[in-house]
């Protein structure tokens, strides 16, 4: 009798919790959106905010009550998201997604690019690095200054989406960084397309990027797979010239002013302390399939990698910067240093246009291939290219050297 009662107030605390939710009034925006994003509404019912009664005001405010007065709907920010998620956004602020606006903007590159590229849509570079945070002279269109929802997509918000590997495709592909095209047709994204989301044996981008849910997402090579210091004596000269090329030391291998915009982007392990906890990460997250010491033979596999296709990239540097000091190759007016890697497509000369691709298709590929377990991408999208375009180089300068000295005599 007495276990009886125990269930009988717990139901009825239950049918009045629930009874008081039923009661409670739709948000006034509903009806007036059914009519105008009736998408937007479906979408929003389906999600689990509506279902937990996060009101449409929760987010957008409640000034914009008018047809006439959407401007006063206020965009989420992830402060917005804060409310209800803090440890995920204080994760989010502390990792690299964040820093996807100041990592894209500061590009000398960007300087010169039509609006139309870089900025008003996001059509180009915004399109993904606006999951960055931006201050509100930077925002610009009104969509798109949230960051959460590059990947719980609006307005279901949903975790399921978001621990889906397609859900970083938009993003993660194509001529600099094809992570998913790499991930996908590796041994591990095969058994994951094989077995479904259900899989229990392969690894998603998330598995290894995000453990745990953690949405700090960062690497501890970093996006430009540099790091200072480095004990190998040879490695550091080449990764010297390297730096020199990108602007971040000068040609007496000092730090200039990008130095900072490198710490601020978090693009590069600047302390050994900084590379190894990011490592250890890693390594603890192979461990769980693998043994730890497969897990580390592997990676430090990758670390070789990238030791090596530094040599090749760094030869490539030293030809074009030989044809600089000997006066064959001018410094634009409008550069701080030449050659400039970070001027990307605007290089000024066709060997510059071929050691930027080297910089940013080529050696990103030997790496990030050699990372993702893709022998392919590695050797014949990455390394292969290295070697050929290092030999085009060798032959303009070559070339260019010959003129020089026929237009003497």
């Amino acid at each position: 009798m007495k276990y009886l009662k125990i269930v009988m107030i717990i139901g009825s605390i239950f049918f009045l919790c629930n009874s008081a939710f039923a009661a409670k009034p739709k948000s006034a925006c509903i009806e007036c959106h059914k009519k105008i994003t009736p998408g937007v509404v479906s979408q929003y019912l389906e999600g689990r905010m509506s279902k937990t009664g996060v009101d449409c005001s929760t987010c957008h405010g409640s000034e914009h009550k008018k047809m006439d007065d959407a401007k006063l709907a206020k965009m989420p920010t992830p402060e917005t998201c804060a409310g209800c998620h803090k440890k995920q956004a204080d994760q989010f602020k502390a990792g690299k997604h964040n820093l996807a606006w100041i990592a894209a903007s500061a590009m000398p590159m960007w300087a010169h690019q039509p609006i139309a590229v870089t900025g008003a849509g996001y059509k180009g570079c915004t399109g993904c690095h606006k999951i960055g945070v931006k201050s509100e002279a930077e925002k610009g269109y009104r969509y798109g200054s949230a960051q959460c929802d590059s990947c719980h997509t609006r307005h279901s918000f949903k975790k399921s989406e978001a621990r889906d590997p397609r859900a970083c495709q938009t993003c993660h592909m194509g001529f600099d960084h094809p992570q998913w095209e790499m991930w996908s047709t590796s041994k591990h994204g095969t058994i994951w397309q094989i077995e479904g989301k259900g899989s229990k044996r392969a690894p998603t981008c998330q598995t290894c990027h995000m453990p745990g849910g953690d949405h700090n997402v960062m690497t501890a090579w970093g996006f430009l797979a540099l790091r200072l210091p480095e004990d190998n004596e040879k490695w550091l000269n080449d990764r010297v010239t390297i730096l020199q090329a990108l602007g971040v030391l000068d040609d007496k291998g000092n730090p200039t002013p990008r130095l900072e915009i490198v710490k601020a982007g978090k693009v590069a392990r600047l302390t050994k302390e900084d590379f190894q906890r990011e490592r250890e990460k890693m390594i603890k997250v192979c461990a769980n399939c693998h043994g730890r010491s497969y897990a580390i033979g592997h990676l430090e596999a990758g670390d070789m990698v990238i030791r090596e296709v530094d040599k090749i990239f760094a030869e490539a540097i030293r030809e074009v910067q030989g044809l600089y000091s000997e006066g064959i190759l001018k410094k634009p007016a409008d550069w701080t240093f030449a050659p400039d890697l970070l001027q990307f497509y605007e290089a000024k000369s066709s060997i510059e246009q071929d050691l930027y691709l080297m910089f940013l298709e080529y050696r990103m590929r030997t790496f990030q291939g050699a990372f993702h377990m893709n022998p392919d991408y590695m050797h014949w999208y990455g390394w292969a290219p290295m070697k050929e375009t290092l030999q085009k180089i060798k032959d303009e300068a070559a070339k260019l050297r010959a003129e020089k000295s026929s237009a003497k005599k």
